[in-house]
């Protein structure tokens, strides 16, 4: 049984525009390898709460997808070991 998801990634400042472009299709790939993408949002470079990496901003990015419910522990093993990616979330959206 498919259920609806929100993914929210903060990326490496320092990859730079161009660098975290590359990093959101990379991210959109992989979610349509497995997924129906519902939308896609780059909501830009945010202050972080606390310093993560030595790094005090990130660009965030956020993905709605409805996948069956195996998907998301595939997706979060792939983002772990993703360079540039500083954190994730991967939540179920509630009915």
């Amino acid at each position: 049984m498919a259920n609806t998801y929100r993914l929210i990634v903060v990326l490496s400042a320092a990859l730079g525009d161009e660098g975290a472009a590359s990093l959101t299709e990379t991210i959109k790939a992989k979610v349509e390898s497995g997924a129906t993408l519902n939308s896609l949002d780059t909501l830009g470079i945010k202050e972080l709460a606390y310093e993560i990496e030595g790094q005090k901003n990130g660009y965030y990015v956020q993905v709605n997808f409805t996948a069956d419910s195996d998907f998301p522990k595939e997706l979060e093993r792939v983002l772990k070991i993703t360079d540039g990616v500083i954190r994730f979330i991967v939540v179920r959206v509630g009915e």
